[in-house]
């Protein structure tokens, strides 16, 4: 089921997600929708909060980002990302380590937004999959970049809390009106201001 997605301005959106056990009621069923309502979207991640739960989980498809650059280069930060799908139930990023590099980053709650955003290159995380199996992995490049943007929605945090003081007061505006549901988007939202689907 498509399920809409949660607009900026709510306050799920910044509130920090509690731990779910494997006896989490609906839990496939949740996972399943998550899925649906990322690939509507044409989104690579997509976290509960943005679907108006807080709890700790959120889904990655870092696939379309394995596909060569314009010019037929593969991209080194793509690396390994064909058919890298994956749950993150309860993580826990444990380290984050080398150099700082921008990348535009935007976010299915925060449509028509893009800007550049600064993470670290590499990170350890642990987490639980759909079968709560748990895993310690490592990754970098755009496996850890969509990692840690999905991972700050468990912690109530947007890619816009990354902006300079001066590029958030410019975007106030444009934030605003998406809270207002006044945005051009072809998925289903659920606008806080308004309170209105759309």
């Amino acid at each position: 089921m498509i399920l809409p997605i949660v607009a900026y301005g709510d306050p799920v959106l910044k509130a920090e997600g509690v731990e779910i056990d494997k006896d989490y009621e609906g839990l496939k069923e949740l996972i399943d929708n998550m899925w649906e309502t990322m690939y509507n979207a044409h989104g690579v991640g997509l976290a509960a909060p943005q679907i108006g739960k807080s709890i700790r989980i959120f889904i990655v498809d870092a696939s379309p980002f394995a596909e060569d650059d314009e010019d037929g280069e593969p991209d080194p930060k793509a690396a390994g990302l064909d058919g890298f799908k994956k749950v993150f139930i309860n993580p826990i990023i444990e380290e984050e380590t080398g150099e700082e590099w921008s990348f535009q980053e935007g976010c299915l709650s925060i449509p028509t937004i893009r800007e550049d955003v600064f993470r670290k290159e590499k990170i350890t995380i642990t987490y639980f999959d759909e079968n709560f199996k748990f895993h310690e992995e490592s990754y970098d490049g755009y496996a850890a970049r969509i990692i840690q943007h999905e991972y700050d929605h468990v912690d109530g945090i947007l890619f816009t809390d990354h902006l300079s003081t001066l590029k958030k007061k410019l975007l106030t505006k444009k934030l605003a009106n998406i809270s207002k549901g006044i945005v051009d988007i072809d998925y289903r939202m659920k606008f806080p201001v308004t309170k209105r689907k759309r």
